[in-house]
């Protein structure tokens, strides 16, 4: 009550009126009855200030709670859940507007933590790195249009989510960029890495689909400490759908094996040695050329085939981490049935799902409290 009397000090404060206000808790619907004061040209409710409520507002325990379930579930069906468990009744627009602004506030303060300095004290030994892209469904509005509801396009875009860990241990750190180009990928890896253990001394082991972007971002944010691999299980589809050619449908199995074999000791060369007498006319489309696209991606991809060491370290050679991720963290809630999100509602719903998969939700709540 200091600044309020501050606020009216040397002032004749006059009671106006009795005021009634509401507002929603995890507890149900609470109402309060209120002095409200006068001061020459303004008014006064010194409960609601000192209370930090307005009328109809939420707690912020109940805030967190639909938040919660907002992360988890269709805006649409929050009301039912808050029903099932507090006994309490929400509108969907009200569940929307609070976790889309919990989401933007985490997403800035993502944006705003982001480590891109070269970490300076020494790091883990070993950490893995990986990140890789997930379509979004995307809907696009003309904001000059009188009525927004028509002349909607619906397309799809690319949100690169990143994960890190040290070897030996599960805990992940967690990033991701919507729409944006590779270099800011890039950074948000280098972040995720850093949180998980890198700096001075760490060699850092990243696995994908064979995309030049990733190894390129590897390269660039981690210089000689990064070493890239391309996922084992992603270069097997080539080969098997290149066996029938090079063997026949009867052997195809034994040949597909055998080269698999070869790509685990480290014999690349022989495998494209295997592959050249095969190799189907120049005038061939590639969709009818199994054999020289799987040429092509091994011969363009040098360097990035050492699975005998990664082995011998106990590395991972697929890329299973990721795309288990990009369905628990991005897919589960952004690419549930009917669901369409502006470029700027699905930039922080991300984030917000990344936040609660990094560990970082209690400590978001507990700085806002």
């Amino acid at each position: 009550m200091k600044n309020l009397g501050q606020i009216f000090r040397r002032t004749v404060i006059l009671p106006v009126a009795v005021k009634k206000t509401h507002w929603h808790t995890t507890f149900g619907i609470i109402h309060v009855v209120e002095q409200e004061y006068r001061q020459p040209g303004k008014r006064y409710r010194p409960f609601s200030r000192s209370a930090g409520i307005t009328c109809r507002c939420c707690s912020l325990p109940l805030q967190r709670a639909v938040t919660d379930f907002g992360a988890d579930h269709s805006f649409g069906r929050v009301p039912e859940k808050l029903k099932e468990h507090y006994g309490i009744t929400l509108p969907e627009s009200t569940v929307r507007n609070v976790t889309e602004t919990h989401a933007r506030h985490i997403h800035e303060r993502r944006r705003q933590e982001r480590i891109e300095e070269y970490p300076s004290v020494k790091g883990r030994d070993f950490v893995i790195a990986e990140t890789d892209g997930s379509m979004v469904p995307i809907v696009l509005t003309d904001p000059d249009a009188k009525d927004r509801r028509k002349g909607k396009k619906h397309t799809w875009k690319e949100a690169r989510l990143s994960i890190a860990h040290v070897l030996g241990e599960r805990t992940l750190k967690f990033g991701v960029e919507f729409q944006e180009n590779v270099d800011e990928s890039g950074k948000v890896l280098f972040d995720c890495a850093c949180r998980a253990g890198f700096g001075r001394g760490t060699s850092l082991h990243s696995v994908g689909d064979g995309a030049t972007w990733i190894s390129g971002q590897v390269k660039k944010q981690f210089g000689s400490q990064g070493r890239y691999l391309v996922d084992f299980y992603h270069v097997c589809e080539y080969l098997e759908a290149a066996a029938p050619a090079c063997s026949g449908k009867d052997g195809k199995g034994s040949w597909s094996k055998q080269q698999k074999e070869r790509l685990k000791k480290g014999q690349e060369e022989k495998l494209i040695e295997a592959l050249k007498p095969h190799l189907e006319p120049k005038k061939t489309e590639d969709q009818n050329a199994p054999v020289r696209c799987c040429l092509r991606y091994l011969s363009n991809r040098p360097g990035q085939f050492d699975y005998p060491e990664a082995q011998q370290l106990g590395l991972p050679i697929g890329s299973g981490e990721i795309e288990s991720a990009h369905r628990y963290v991005i897919q589960e809630r952004l690419k549930i049935a009917g669901a369409w999100w502006t470029p700027e509602n699905a930039r922080i719903m991300l984030s917000l799902r990344v936040d609660r998969a990094d560990g970082y939700w209690e400590r978001y709540w507990e700085n806002i409290s």
